[in-house]
């Protein structure tokens, strides 16, 4: 039973600032359309005069801390209400963390010191954390702090990318965003062994397949080894084939396990189950090409970035917030608009982008350009067609 205990500030409260996952899943969803629009341009002509940053650092952070952070906070603190029963963040509260989170995007384009707009980033993540960990702590639920530890850890990170735009690390920026790429693929590790064997029993009418707990803990323990190695690239450069091999097979069984083959006529469910099911298949190709098996290992190696980026990432986040702003406006799950040609767009993107361009990368241009535009129309279509939920107050009547 949810802790709600004023019903008429909850009535007086915008529906945009009812629960997280409104603000943050349409404010994503928005940035994510126009940001891989701005670097289209930038790819083509260079770097535009009014970002102070280097573009293609701006890039990926902007994909990494602005839009899938973005959904990342605006899921966990929408969960952190079903996990604990106490109502989620709201309000003001809520309105200040939007604009934590909006502020930076805005900063990059004018003479803002980075320190300060680093520090504005980290106190959204640390805002974030907290509203998290607080009602974990509450009911004591300590198993989900572990949330709120992944919300620490990117604090740092998120520092030590601003760091290396001065040289200051004892790393690169290309190692900030590789650790960055693990740490998003071992939550989705972690959250998806959770909810997608879940969702698929309880839609399709068949036994659960019950984790193992030996299987689960070497398929996310190697890939909190690759977060940390990515700091260290000497070392990693030793270790890190094998580490990514056993990381490949253990995500392979674990995914087998789920009988992804099951799912194919009901799209909220083989949206998941394919974007889940790039994390072996980048993994696999990533560990051939360490092992010089695949042509240009370097160039094969980075093409597999985008399959992570595209395929496990965004397609992961884009089925969840069609699952979630569904249920959280209290609409059929599996009855809601059509999304499959969204989400059959954002799997091309990563094929194209990671794949096409790791065979053809003399076509780098015009496939860089597909792949935008297949995101945009992914994440586009989103946003006309939930939009209108999102910005309504619940069609059942309930808080939230």
């Amino acid at each position: 039973m949810l802790k709600i205990t004023d019903k008429s500030a909850e009535d007086n409260t915008p529906p945009l600032l009812r629960l997280a996952f409104r603000p943050f899943f349409l404010l994503g969803s928005i940035y994510a359309v126009l940001a891989i629009l701005i670097w289209l341009y930038a790819f083509q002509h260079g770097q535009p005069s009014q970002l102070q940053v280097p573009a293609l650092w701006w890039h990926v952070h902007e994909m990494l801390f602005g839009f899938a952070m973005a959904i990342v906070v605006g899921f966990l603190l929408t969960a952190v209400q079903n996990w604990t029963g106490i109502a989620g963040t709201r309000g003001l509260y809520l309105a200040a963390l939007v604009l934590l989170w909006l502020l930076p995007r805005v900063l990059f384009w004018t003479n803002t010191p980075l320190w300060l707009i680093s520090s504005i980033e980290a106190l959204f993540l640390l805002a974030a954390a907290y509203a998290l960990s607080h009602r974990v702590l509450r009911t004591k639920r300590y198993k989900n702090l572990i949330f709120g530890g992944f919300l620490l850890l990117a604090t740092v990170a998120n520092f030590a990318s601003y760091a290396t735009i001065k040289g200051m690390p004892p790393f690169p920026s290309i190692a900030v965003w590789q650790a960055m790429l693990w740490w998003f693929v071992m939550l989705i590790s972690i959250m998806g062994g959770r909810v997608i064997p879940f969702f698929s029993a309880r839609r399709l009418n068949h036994p659960k397949a019950e984790p193992l707990l030996w299987l689960d803990g070497i398929a996310n323990t190697t890939l909190l080894l690759l977060f940390i190695l990515s700091f260290f690239p000497l070392t990693d450069h030793l270790l890190s084939t094998s580490i990514v091999l056993l990381a490949a097979l253990s995500q392979l069984v674990r995914w087998l396990r789920w009988r992804p083959w099951l799912s194919l006529k009901e799209p909220l469910l083989w949206s998941l189950q394919l974007a889940y099911g790039c994390i072996p298949l980048a993994l696999l190709i990533k560990g051939l090409a360490m092992l010089g098996l695949t042509g240009n290992a370097v160039w094969v190696s980075h093409q597999m970035i985008h399959i992570l980026a595209i395929g496990v990432i965004a397609g992961l986040i884009l089925a969840m917030i069609v699952r979630v702003s569904l249920g959280h406006t209290g609409r059929e799950v599996y009855a809601g608009p059509s999304m499959w040609s969204a989400f059959a767009a954002i799997m091309l993107a990563a094929l194209l982008r990671g794949a096409a361009v790791a065979l053809w990368p003399q076509h780098l241009l015009l496939l860089v350009n597909l792949s935008g535009a297949l995101w945009v129309a992914a994440f586009g279509l989103f946003v006309i067609k939930f939009s209108p939920l999102l910005l309504s107050p619940r069609a059942d009547g309930h808080p939230g």
